[in-house]
């Protein structure tokens, strides 16, 4: 009989997704340095008019990442600036959210399922239980973005596939 872990459902899954795109980053970069491109122009490269930018897409990813992370383990929720500004800021805030997952203890995730979470504030907030979060909110938003973020870098030229995207487990 296997036990539920939200320790293994959440901050192994936000390390392999993240250390991805540090690897894609630097692929992005070599890219740009190789075709004489302006990184601005890929760092400020939207896929439609309304959606967010690839810098935008990274700092959300982190944001769910740290985010679920903190809620999860009880902690508060480190706040980042928001002002990354080239791919070496973006390989920075990734690494910055790696070490803060990391940090937090497994025993203050294990059994965070039946946990109240409260994201947001105003008439944006939301109230969940720990799996709730985890499954329905957290994570697909992670993906979310973290595939769109490599969905640009595709669009862009970048050659890179699946197996970039996944990363090393």
């Amino acid at each position: 009989m296997s036990t539920f872990s939200m320790y293994t459902a959440s901050i192994p899954v936000f390390k392999q997704i993240l250390g991805a795109q540090l690897a894609l980053l630097e692929k992005a970069e070599a890219h740009v340095a190789e075709k004489k491109i302006d990184p601005q122009a890929l760092l400020q490269y939207r896929l439609y008019p309304d959606m967010l930018n690839f810098t935008r897409q990274i700092q959300i990813a982190c944001d769910f990442a740290k985010g679920a992370a903190a809620r999860l383990g009880g902690q508060d929720v480190p706040s980042y600036e928001d002002n990354e500004t080239s791919f070496a800021e973006l390989k920075a805030r990734i690494e910055k959210t790696l070490h803060f997952i990391e940090s937090v203890p497994r025993s203050a995730i294990e059994g965070s399922e039946g946990r109240a979470i409260t994201t947001g504030s105003g008439e944006k907030t939301k109230h969940f239980m720990g799996a709730v979060y985890l499954f329905h909110y957290a994570l697909p938003h992670f993906y979310f973005h973290a595939t769109t973020a490599y969905d640009i870098l595709r669009h862009n030229g970048i050659e890179i596939g699946k197996k970039d995207f996944i990363g090393n487990y």
